[in-house]
């Protein structure tokens, strides 16, 4: 015997939100996480000598800088050219300024 149609679009509906709930449960926990500016002082940035203007970099420590390497032009940075601050794929979930510097610096290729 056929159920009434309204018991059919509840069941539709109550299926339909399920299954958002479910495909939403998957997603990457960084999608829900609001990303926020990498401090300084974070001891990721500290092991790094990460810093938000590279010509504030310490070549004594950090021989491998060379002048004009920046998070701009790292292969790491991601997110839209021309934001002051970006994510990082080695800071993850942090974003960097686009003119810092960091020991994980890596030539875009």
């Amino acid at each position: 015997m056929p159920q009434p149609v309204s018991r059919l679009v509840s069941r539709r509906q109550a299926l339909h939100t399920l299954t958002g709930a479910i495909g939403v449960a998957f997603l990457p926990r960084h999608v829900f996480a609001a990303a926020t500016t990498l401090d300084v002082k974070d001891p990721a940035a500290v092991n790094v000598g990460y810093v938000e203007d590279a010509s504030k970099v310490d070549t004594k420590k950090y021989s491998s800088y060379t002048t004009g390497s920046n998070c701009e032009n790292c292969l790491l940075l991601q997110g839209a050219a021309g934001a002051a601050y970006r994510p990082c794929e080695f800071f993850h979930g942090k974003l960097v300024a686009a003119a810092g510097w960091c020991a994980a610096w890596t030539a875009e290729m």
